[in-house]
């Protein structure tokens, strides 16, 4: 009697492409997390299911001044990010 086994279909070169452009998303993801604690980063989820902007939700005060921050590209996030702490970094006011 014959047994029907499924067959591993070899990836198709979009596959292979789309595979390494998330290894290096995977990548700049953890770079960003790992520079900019005082956010949340991850991905959205487009309406088609695919991984779509950057986003960095703000948990911690000193690290920015809005609370959500959205790019289409990572390091386009990075440049925001860099911008949000300026922002949050007190400036040096006399008072008199």
């Amino acid at each position: 009697m014959p047994i029907d086994r499924p067959r591993k279909a070899a990836p198709k070169p979009d596959q292979t492409s789309s595979t390494v452009r998330e290894s290096s998303a995977d990548k700049a993801l953890a770079r960003l997390r790992s520079e900019f604690t005082g956010h949340r980063i991850w991905r959205s989820v487009r309406g088609d299911g695919l991984l779509g902007d950057w986003v960095a939700s703000l948990h911690d005060p000193a690290a920015g001044v809005d609370p959500t921050v959205i790019r289409s590209e990572p390091g386009q996030l990075r440049e925001a990010l860099l911008t949000e702490a300026t922002r949050a970094t007190p400036k040096n006011v006399e008072t008199r």
